[in-house]
């Protein structure tokens, strides 16, 4: 069973005036078949944990270790991780000129599995999942992204989601500018990987709305870059009613 186990991580930013600290001890661990909600208000550094474990550059760890399945990942490149099985749907996901769909997702899907796979089953299992996703076969010869719409983004990361069925998944704010349709669409995709109990799944969110179709194991409020309190489903309930006023007081920006 794959594990993601962070402790005491602390990382900082370069900022006019020298290093700024935005996470100031984060302790968490996801195992395989979990899904941890992190919920928290703008500003309180969700998004700098999701980007500091798939090891972007912008982001410094000062302190702190992260492993998966006991390896550090923290040592690993952004190649590395992604082959070592962590995977990040984005926020805001990037265009990619020149580079078709179905090259990126065939090129990536090797570089995970170690081989190319069989271009037939391949083909059947890109068709399937884009038809699962409510995306037209046509997506697969546009360029990654180029000319998407918001909704369509978020469809072609839970593609690569499922295809390339990484241990831990990281989804920050997928449900950010989709509206009811994608949402749900996008949600059913979320739940079909969740089903196999092969992926730990952290879901980085600021509203309540995506828990409706994606129920979490957990959830933990993020505050002032660390976890402030953990709980179960009933945790997101209360935030829906009462929001997040009693645990801002400061805070470090995303």
């Amino acid at each position: 069973m794959a594990t993601l186990e962070i402790h005491d991580l602390h990382v900082s930013v370069e900022a006019e005036n020298g290093p700024r600290e935005i996470l100031r001890g984060v302790d968490l661990t996801v195992k395989q078949g979990e899904t941890h909600a992190i919920m928290g208000p703008n500003g309180s550094g969700k998004s700098t944990l999701a980007y500091s474990l798939a090891g972007h550059p912008k982001y410094t760890v000062t302190g702190g270790t992260v492993t998966l399945d006991g390896e550090d990942v923290l040592a690993m490149s952004v190649d590395e991780r992604a082959r070592a099985g962590v995977f990040l749907a984005m926020q805001y996901p990037v265009e990619v000129p020149g580079v078709s769909v179905s090259n990126f997702l065939r090129t990536s899907a090797t570089a995970v599995r170690g081989e190319a796979p069989k271009l037939r089953t391949w083909v059947k299992e890109v068709k399937e999942t884009m038809e699962a996703l409510h995306m037209d076969a046509s997506f697969a010869e546009r360029n990654v992204n180029e000319g998407f719409s918001g909704g369509e983004k978020k469809r072609h990361e839970i593609l690569q989601l499922e295809l390339l069925k990484p241990k831990i998944a990281i989804l920050d704010e997928t449900d950010s500018g989709l509206d009811v349709d994608a949402l749900r669409i996008v949600s059913e995709g979320v739940n079909r990987v969740r089903e196999t109990g092969t992926v730990g799944t952290l879901l980085i969110t600021h509203y309540t709305r995506i828990l409706r179709y994606i129920k979490p194991d957990y959830v933990h409020v993020f505050a002032a870059g660390r976890i402030a309190e953990s709980g179960g489903a009933e945790l997101a309930d209360k935030l829906e009613n009462e929001g997040y006023e009693a645990y801002t007081k400061g805070g470090a920006s995303e």
